[in-house]
């Protein structure tokens, strides 16, 4: 192992290329605990400072993992997130059953909160306005992977079954829908790259410095009014989200617009 001391790319990026190389060489599987920072700078003739900018931005890509007191792991698979929230609607209006397998998702708290802004925003409340929160942290089975909740108006839910600290044995949705009486119909997906709060980054186990992706998932009834407003946040070096959709195929206009031509 080494480095080029006269190449234009920093020593310590020159590291991180060579470490994530043989990572994805098969060299250190994922799960498997990579050598120490002094013994990674021996191997490169560099000093620790330079091994740790070097795992510092593997951690951030999600190549690696640091666990406190424990060292620097190979990461697993990355959560995929498909066809963004639309999975919590499920194919037939239930469960994805896959997703269901592969993540559990645990109740933290249920009661009354005060809005942030971008959830009174969608409600169109002032801001600290107190509405139902039903908040929740998912996991796999050795790390969290999303911290979320659920906002809903108080009027509407007074009374009902999603004032109870309970998980329902189906969708939140379905539950929320016989509850307060109005269809889900349509939703909208804001999805935003930012730092984490603090609190964000201890319940997801990541530090403060690694980017996070936000969503803010706005559910609206047939007469485009609000039911729920959901937020959830992942870690962004482990998530990756993928839409789907068709392409129109080329069609002729009977009055094509020749644009700009050059003569």
């Amino acid at each position: 192992m080494q480095i080029n001391p006269g190449a234009a790319e920093f020593p310590h990026r020159q590291i991180a290329a060579q470490l994530k190389s043989q990572i994805r060489r098969g060299d250190w599987a994922p799960g498997e605990r990579l050598p120490s920072i002094p013994a990674i700078a021996e191997m490169f003739g560099v000093a620790k400072q330079t091994v740790q900018r070097a795992v510092d931005q593997l951690r951030v890509e999600g190549v690696l993992i640091t666990k406190p007191g424990s060292g620097t792991y190979v990461r697993g698979t990355r959560r995929r997130l498909n066809r963004l929230s639309r999975g919590r609607y499920g194919g037939f209006r239930g469960y994805h059953t896959d997703l269901a397998a592969r993540y559990r998702q645990q109740l933290v708290s249920v009661g009354r909160s005060p809005a942030p802004p971008e959830v009174a925003d969608a409600f169109g409340v002032p801001d600290g306005t107190e509405l139902l929160c039903r908040r929740h942290l998912v996991r796999t089975e050795d790390s969290p992977v999303e911290v979320g909740a659920s906002w809903f108006l108080p009027a509407e839910t007074a009374g009902t079954t999603l004032e109870r600290a309970e998980a329902f044995g189906r969708p939140l949705y379905q539950e929320a829908e016989e509850a307060i009486g109005r269809r889900y119909a349509t939703a909208t997906d804001t999805i935003t790259a930012r730092q984490p709060s603090r609190e964000e980054s201890e319940t997801l186990q990541i530090r403060p410095d690694t980017p996070v992706l936000h969503l803010l998932h706005v559910a609206y009834d047939p007469q485009r009014k609000p039911i729920e407003v959901a937020q959830a946040t992942w870690p962004g070096p482990v998530t990756t989200l993928t839409e789907e959709y068709q392409i129109p195929a080329p069609t002729r206009s009977p009055d094509p617009d020749p644009g700009l031509i050059l003569g």
